[in-house]
């Protein structure tokens, strides 16, 4: 199972990725007037190079809630909460 720490990077290569995923969008929509073959070359391998981040980007958020959910579901057959406020009131309870 992954511990806090291992959870905390995964969290901050997911937030990294979406940042330069975003900067990697501005730059394209701020060079689209630059019509000389080198830019439009440098472009388009930028242009791939940024969906398949996102699409890596889609896989590991997948993979992330998927952890989370089950985590959550070992969580409640473990403490047995049969609903959400039994859910809701182990979280608050000081163990």
């Amino acid at each position: 199972m992954d511990g806090p720490e291992n959870q905390h990077t995964q969290e901050r290569l997911i937030g990294d990725l979406r940042q330069v995923i975003e900067n990697a969008e501005e730059l394209l929509k701020n060079t689209d007037h630059y019509s000389s073959v080198l830019y439009q070359s440098a472009r388009a391998r930028l242009l791939h190079a940024l969906q398949a981040a996102t699409e890596e980007l889609a896989r590991f958020e997948d993979a992330q809630l998927a952890r989370m959910i089950a985590a959550t579901h070992a969580a409640n057959l473990l403490f047995g909460d049969a609903t959400g406020e039994a859910r809701l009131m182990r979280a608050f309870r000081d163990e």
